[in-house]
């Protein structure tokens, strides 16, 4: 029980004391990065997934 508590404290100490958290401004311009990313990520895929399915639905017609 006391290896627990122990390591409670220790963590609760190094979360305030010796971690850097972000500050406000770079917080909200990592979370847009992000997004961004994301979303251009997304598009992609569903390019690709588009031409995909135009490919497939000529070969499918080709052979049916």
């Amino acid at each position: 029980m006391n290896d627990i508590i122990l390591y409670v404290k220790e963590s609760y100490n190094e979360l305030i004391h010796k971690v850097t958290w972000p500050t406000w401004p770079n917080l909200l311009s990592s979370t847009r990065l992000v997004l961004v990313a994301s979303i251009m990520i997304a598009l992609v895929i569903f390019v690709m997934d588009a031409i995909a399915n135009g490919v497939l639905s000529r070969v499918y017609n080709i052979f049916s």
